[in-house]
């Protein structure tokens, strides 16, 4: 009698795949895994999602300015206390061209030792410890705007020693470390228009700051008022209107440049300040921003 073949093998009841539900110690290990994945600078993966994923780096608005920075930083700044002029011109001596160091406050237009000396001791400038030392400023700059679009500019300066210097630039000066845009905004045009003005700029709307006219630029340039000190200017623009200013050429006093500085009237009066600034309007097309 032939044998039967074997049955077939019954197949093997598959169990059914449920998810299991999500547990919160489940949720915390993945939050937490992101966490260290998108800490990490170096991994690979975080550079992959970098390029699909990004994130505001800075939400703040320009007008704060904060200490200042160094925008070469090939050049180190080294903030040097010097306790008085003399010591300053030791430190500059040796790091200078003997010919152009001579030359501070001699030369028509230029400024000295103490000018610079306050300069550093209000933190309005820095200089880099390099041979010659890099100065690095930086200034807000008013384009006052008047009627037909014209653009006020300093024509030029007559300085305390009788010196006459020419400008042919806006409205500008150093900032404060820490100073706002805004802040030095008006007290630029107190210090140089005042004289023309009075009254308190803020409360009664004299000035008023154009929407969207903020720009910033480098320039690096010999500085004109102390000849062979290199110079990096960090500027800071904005467009202004300021009611009451004259229609013509005028003529605005300056009675106490360094009146706020912390040196000794004897620095202060050795120093060349500005004593009046002289104005006039000119074409916003023939004078570039």
């Amino acid at each position: 009698m032939s044998s039967r073949p074997p049955p077939p093998p019954q197949p093997q009841p598959q169990p059914h795949l449920h998810k299991k539900p999500t547990s919160f110690p489940d949720v915390i290990f993945t939050a937490f895994s992101l966490f260290i994945i998108f800490s990490s600078s170096n991994n690979p993966t975080t550079s992959l999602l970098r390029k699909f994923v990004s994130f505001p780096l800075n939400p703040r608005r320009f007008l704060r300015i904060p200490t200042m920075s160094n925008p070469n930083p090939r050049n180190p700044i080294h903030h040097h206390h010097f306790p008085n002029p003399q010591s300053l011109s030791d430190w500059l001596r040796p790091r200078m061209p003997s010919d152009s160091f001579a030359s501070w406050g001699v030369k028509p237009g230029t400024k000295n030792v103490n000018n610079l000396w306050l300069e550093l001791s209000e933190g309005e400038t820095l200089l880099a410890d390099s041979s010659p030392p890099v100065r690095t400023v930086e200034v807000m700059v008013v384009r006052v705007i008047g009627k037909d679009n014209k653009v006020l500019v300093e024509s030029h300066q007559e300085l305390s020693n009788g010196v006459v210097r020419n400008r042919c630039r806006p409205l500008a000066e150093k900032m404060k470390p820490g100073e706002t845009v805004e802040d030095a905004v008006f007290r630029a045009v107190n210090e140089e228009l005042g004289s023309v003005l009075g009254g308190e700029f803020r409360e009664n709307g004299i000035v008023k700051i154009l929407p969207n006219s903020y720009s910033k630029k480098v320039e690096e340039r010999v500085s004109a008022s102390y000849p062979g000190l290199p110079a990096c200017y960090v500027l800071h623009t904005v467009e202004a209107v300021v009611d009451g200013l004259p229609d013509e050429e005028f003529c605005t006093e300056e009675t106490d440049e360094y009146g706020d500085s912390s040196g000794s009237n004897l620095i202060k009066d050795g120093a060349v300040s500005c004593k009046k600034h002289y104005w006039k309007w000119v074409d916003a097309d023939s004078f570039g921003r």
